[in-house]
């Protein structure tokens, strides 16, 4: 799924009676009665995400004013807000580091799955009995983490 970037004006936008949007070179700047408050480069989407959370759950625009200026789907902006309020601020300052890794797989997982496979369970009550999709037993067996007798 190809990630739909935000379309920043070139002169200011209002984003509501009291803020507003624009960009200059390669920087969007916020502005709060005309004084910049917040400014990220127009390529950052986690500081974009931040600002657009914290101005929906603070009152100051809402997520379908901030869809129209930003040509963006107004979901997008409720989703940053159920983070920002479930997971925090630091939920978008850090990257997601679990790509590449299965995480239902984990060491003890594993383990648990050779002990069943090593006591003749079949592949898939093995996946049901640890909580994981038959799938992952068939990978894991294929790429040697697992060893069927």
């Amino acid at each position: 799924m190809q990630t739909q970037i935000p379309f920043f004006p070139e002169t200011t936008k209002l984003l509501s009676p009291s803020w507003g949007v624009f960009q200059k070179s390669d920087f969007v700047y916020y502005l709060h009665n005309g004084s910049p408050v917040h400014v990220h480069h127009k390529d950052d989407m986690r500081p974009f995400r931040y600002i657009t959370a914290t101005l929906i759950d603070n009152n100051s625009c809402s997520a379908t004013e901030l869809s129209k200026v930003f040509c963006f789907n107004v979901r997008n902006f409720y989703r940053y807000v159920k983070q920002l309020r479930e997971k925090g601020i630091e939920s978008f300052s850090k990257p997601n580091d679990a790509r590449g890794q299965c995480y239902k797989m984990t060491e003890d997982k594993i383990k648990q799955a050779q002990e069943f496979l090593d006591n003749s369970y079949s592949q898939k009550r093995t996946a049901r009995e640890i909580g994981v999709n038959e799938a992952s037993i068939r990978y894991h067996l294929k790429k040697g983490t697992l060893k069927k007798r």
